[in-house]
């Protein structure tokens, strides 16, 4: 019997490796053909209603809460509603003319997502009238300055179109972050936030006199007199050493002019040291204008108003997702076999 089960397990592999194998090949050249016609490159927009998610779930809480009798009958009683609210005869408010755009940004070192923000905010400007609102929440700990100067003017595209920005902070917006945060006309915290760190620092290792050791020498050659102020491999001098403090200081000024003109009430020299503050900290300091969370805000903004979140997602290739699906099969039939064997009085060593 043990011996019949394991040819049955080497068979069924055989064959499903088989399968995939030409699974694999059939969607690779669907694939190919798909990227040289430039399909299938495109992120997939998707917009979920806040109100009405919440609203199933709540209404799944308090039926699981009820003896059995008892959920019958309100699940009758929703079902009635949710005919009525189809046909216009009970409207919400997540059915009214007012608004809330839910973007999210996780910030990396590159602000790798600002693509993906910027195409947000096309959409959105297409489509946001007098009375809506956009709130993003975001989390990010800074980066370059570059990067995030770009992630910060696609906020301003939303002020400069008179949207009414609302910026949203549960764990970190500090240096570049903050950056992206004070583009905000409301900016909310949570009260262990970090916020702040207004500043700009640089490190760069330098092995001169590593190489030196070992006779190694290395030449930079450049045009231009600050072409190359600190190098990694060649000697620095102090004259290289003072004109990258000018640069760093040039960078550290644009940034505090920046946050001043868009939170002019803020005493940008007593705060544009570089420190990190917490929520509360932040409040009483100016650099944030309210206490909560972005859960808590969106939940009383969901009284009030429709509240839509948007994302673009990838889409993935058909051979990523048959790959993900071919994997998760074999995986299944290599515990149904070693189950069958088991179930023999076949032990694993």
């Amino acid at each position: 019997m043990i011996e019949w089960i394991a040819e049955y397990a080497l068979f069924a592999a055989k064959l499903a490796t088989l399968v995939i194998a030409l699974g694999v090949l059939v969607v690779l050249v669907v694939s190919l053909k798909q990227r040289a016609s430039g399909q299938g490159e495109d992120n997939r927009l998707r917009v979920v209603a806040l109100n009405e998610r919440q609203r199933r779930r709540r209404e799944s809480l308090r039926l699981a809460a009820m003896a059995p009798a008892q959920r019958r009958r309100a699940q009758k009683a929703l079902r009635k509603q949710e005919k009525a609210r189809r046909k216009g005869k009970n409207d919400t408010p997540d059915e009214g003319p007012s608004r809330v755009w839910v973007l999210d940004f996780d910030g990396d070192l590159k602000a790798s997502r600002t693509p993906q923000l910027a195409e947000q905010v096309s959409l959105l400007l297409d489509e946001l009238q007098a009375e809506d609102e956009v709130v993003v929440r975001l989390t990010s700990g800074g980066g370059l300055v570059h990067s995030y100067g770009l992630a910060a003017a696609q906020l301003d595209r939303l002020r400069d179109a008179g949207a009414h920005l609302t910026v949203c902070v549960d764990k970190v917006a500090a240096s570049g972050g903050y950056m992206m945060a004070c583009c905000a006309h409301r900016l909310i915290a949570a009260p262990f936030a970090v916020i702040g760190s207004i500043g700009v620092v640089a490190q760069v290792p330098n092995v001169h006199r590593l190489l030196k050791k070992h006779d190694i020498d290395v030449e930079l050659l450049t045009a231009g007199r600050y072409k190359r102020t600190l190098t990694v491999f060649g000697e620095n001098t102090d004259e290289g050493r003072a004109k990258f403090l000018d640069d760093l200081q040039e960078t550290h000024d644009l940034f505090k002019r920046y946050v001043g003109e868009r939170r002019p009430a803020l005493d940008i020299d007593t705060v544009a040291t570089g420190e990190i503050w917490y929520g509360r900290q932040a409040h009483e300091d100016g650099l944030i204008d309210e206490i909560a969370t972005s859960d808590g805000y969106l939940a009383t903004r969901m009284k009030e108003a429709r509240v839509l979140h948007v994302t673009l997602e990838p889409r993935h290739s058909l051979l990523q997702r048959v790959g993900v699906g071919a994997s998760m099969g074999i995986e299944r039939l290599g515990d149904r076999v070693m189950e069958r064997l088991e179930a023999s009085g076949w032990q694993r060593r």
